[in-house]
This record gives C-alpha cells, structure tokens and sequence, in this order.
C-alpha cells in the first residue's frame, strides 16, 4: 500500500506533535521509523490507523484512513508498544478482528501456536488479565493471521522471549513480503532484519530518509575503552573526548568512520603506555538516534 502525506499537522494543545509532515512511502517498502520521545512516531502510527485527525492530507492507496477506514480496515495491521488494557474476553476480540479481516479463527490460533501461545488455555480470560508478554503475542497473532497490505509496528518484541523473537522475524519475512511495513524500533537487530529504508522524525518534523545502509554508516558508533595510569596519556585522552570512570578507566564513543582514525594514533603515541584496549560496536538505536550498547 501506498503512503502519501501532505503537511501534516497536529497539535494537542500547545504542543505540536507534527509540524507540516509530508512524506511519500512506495507500495512495499518497509521502513524503520526513529527519532527520540516526543518526535511524532505514535503521532503520525495513530493518524494512519484512522485513529485520530489531523489538519493536511493522508492517504493511503489514495483512500483516507478517517474517512475510508471501513474500507481499508481489512488490510492494515497494527501492533502497539503497550497492549490495550480490554475487558473483553480473549475469545471475544478474536471474533471481532477474525469478523473486520475476514479470517478464520483456525488461522489465528495458528499463528498464535507459531509464537507458544496456546489460544485454548486464556480463550475466557480477559484481554487486561494476561501478561504482558501473552498480550503481545496475542496482538501479533491477530496481525499475521490474514492476508496484510499494510503493517505498523511499534516495539513489537519488547515484551517476547528469544524463542518468540526468532519466531516472529520468521513470521515477518513469510507473510509480510508485498506488504509496506513501518517499524517502529530501538532495537537495531529488528532494523537490520526487517527494513530497507530509514524515516527519522524529529520534533514533528521529517529529519532524514533514505536507505537503511546510508544510515547505518552515517550514524553507527564504537565504544572505545583503555586502561592508561600514566599523566601524558590521561592528558591526550581528555583532549580527545574520552571520560574517565573508576581508577585509570577511559572511555569514549566515536563514530565509527573516525574511530579507526583515533585508534590508530592512540596506538602510535601510547601503545606501549596502554594497559588494554576494547572496541565494541553499539548495537542498539538510542532514543535520539545514536547507539547504545545493547543489553
């Protein structure tokens, strides 16, 4: 499906949470969506799930997702970062989504398996009732059972074991390759798996696009740590960027095109003086889209 916006707006209150957005997304591609707290990320998921209006124009296949969502409706998916908190029955909201998708029940309980939920054991139970790691399994249950067009996911894995991980990469890859797919994710092995392309918001408003592997050598990072005791060591460390931690520790993170640069001079002024050094690549997309260490 095709994504269109036009400056998009919306403000709650005083706050402006997107600011004259335009943005086209290509039937089929699948994107990760950044940017710190507060950038728009859930802002602009919640306006293309009809979910809430905005001033500008939004369309997806040409159809308004306000106006039009009966009709688009059976063809998108969307997984929350918090699951909702239902006083509906399992059982229920199966048979609501199962109804608006088109889809049988058998074919829920499928994927559901795919990901060791046993649909059976919690059908009576109310949605707000299961853990949270059950929830979200639930959630993408619902998501995967049908034919999609278009998938939105915000932290999808964020409450999943790594067997349940494994199996929803394999659940995105089978059922999702003609869908467009908008990820929202911190995790950079989910942007590395699942995506092609990079949309960074920042403060309402569009930061950088493009494709995922210009981004990965725009914004990758090392961690550099060395252990030095002696004062000109220390001393050239500071001047550099580095941090002292406990005792003689240093640290400090560098992108990655200028890191080899500064390991090569430390090496050529200090090697001799340097007690050890570690380099560690940061796995994970931080909050403001650099990278932290993953945990």
């Amino acid at each position: 499906m095709r994504v269109e916006l036009r400056s998009v707006t919306r403000r709650f209150g005083r706050v402006t949470a997107l600011d004259r957005l335009s943005l086209e997304i290509p039937s089929g591609r699948r994107i990760a969506l950044i940017g710190p707290n507060g950038s728009g990320k859930s802002t602009l998921t919640r306006i293309l799930m009809g979910m809430i209006e905005c001033e500008g124009d939004v369309r997806i296949d040409g159809l308004s997702p306000h106006r039009d969502h009966d009709r688009l409706a059976p063809r998108l998916a969307y997984v929350p970062q918090t699951s909702p908190q239902l006083g509906a029955t399992v059982e229920e909201v199966i048979g609501a989504v199962a109804a608006v998708r088109g889809c049988g029940m058998a074919a829920i309980a499928s994927v559901a398996s795919t990901l060791d939920l046993d649909l059976g054991t919690i059908a009576g139970k109310p949605v707000r009732a299961l853990s949270g790691g059950m929830k979200q399994k639930l959630l993408l249950s619902l998501a995967f059972a049908s034919r999609i067009s278009l998938l939105i996911l915000d932290e999808p894995t964020a409450s999943l074991d790594a067997p349940t991980r494994k199996a929803f990469f394999r659940l995105v890859e089978e059922r999702t390759r003609e869908a467009t797919l908008i990820l929202c994710s911190h995790r950079l092995e989910e942007v590395r798996h699942l995506v092609d392309h990079v949309v960074a918001l920042d403060d309402g408003r569009l930061a950088w696009q493009g494709p995922l592997d210009e981004w990965l050598r725009a914004s990758s990072h090392r961690l550099i740590e060395v252990t030095a005791s002696t004062a000109d060591a220390s001393a050239w460390l500071r001047e550099r960027g580095f941090n002292r931690g406990s005792g003689d520790e240093w640290a400090c993170i560098a992108p990655r095109g200028e890191s080899l640069m500064l390991i090569q001079e430390l090496m050529a002024r200090y090697g001799g003086q340097m007690d050890s050094i570690r380099v560690r690549d940061l796995e994970e997309v931080d909050s403001t889209m650099g990278r932290k260490e993953a945990p």
